[in-house]
C-alpha cells in the first residue's frame, strides 16, 4: 500500500519541522529528566512516578514517529502554480449557501493544516470533497451530516 501524499503550504510545514524538532529536543530531554529523578527514588518495582515518566516516553516516541512519517509524505506546494479555474489544495473559495444565501470563505488545506477557527478546511471532509475540482458558477450538491446541501462557487483565488 503506498503512502498518502498530504500537501502543504509553506507555513504548515515550517510548523510541522517545528513541532517535530521540539519534540526530539526538548521533549526528549524532559522525558530523560523526569526518568532520571524518578529512578533516584529507590526500587523501580513500585515506583509509579518512573512508571508514568516511561509511559510518557513512549507517547513522546508515538508522537515523533507519527510526525516523521508525515513529514516523509510531505509536499510543499508552489502557490504560484496553482490553477485559480478551478477549486485544488490551497485554494481559497468563497461559496454561497443556495438555500439560505449565506456565503462564506475557506482555504482547502491538507488534514493536519485544517482549522475551522481559521476557514481551513480539509480537502477530505464532505464540503472539501464536494468543492474540489467545481469551477466558478457550479453548484456542489454536498452530502454532510445535516443532510444534503447545494453550494454555488463565487470564488476561487489563491
Amino acid at each position: 500500500m503506498s503512502k498518502k501524499i498530504s500537501y502543504y503550504t509553506k507555513d504548515g510545514l515550517e510548523k510541522l519541522k517545528k513541532e517535530l524538532s521540539d519534540l526530539k529536543g526538548k521533549g526528549r530531554s524532559s522525558i530523560a529528566k523526569q526518568i532520571a529523578e524518578a529512578r533516584d527514588k529507590g526500587d523501580l518495582s513500585e515506583n509509579a512516578e518512573y512508571d508514568a515518566a516511561k509511559d510518557a516516553q513512549g507517547l513522546l516516541e508515538a508522537k515523533i514517529a507519527q510526525l516523521e512519517d508525515l513529514m516523509s509524505s510531505a509536499r510543499l506546494v508552489d502557490e504560484s502554480k496553482i490553477d485559480t479555474s478551478a477549486v485544488s489544495i490551497l485554494s481559497k473559495v468563497t461559496i454561497k449557501n443556495k438555500k439560505n444565501g449565506a456565503t462564506v470563505t475557506y482555504q482547502l488545506v491538507s488534514e493536519e493544516e485544517a482549522d475551522l477557527k481559521e476557514m481551513k478546511i480539509s480537502t477530505d471532509s464532505p464540503i472539501g470533497k464536494g468543492l474540489l475540482g467545481k469551477k466558478k458558477g457550479d453548484v456542489a450538491k454536498i452530502k454532510t451530516p445535516a443532510g444534503e446541501m447545494e453550494f454555488e462557487i463565487m470564488k476561487i483565488a489563491i
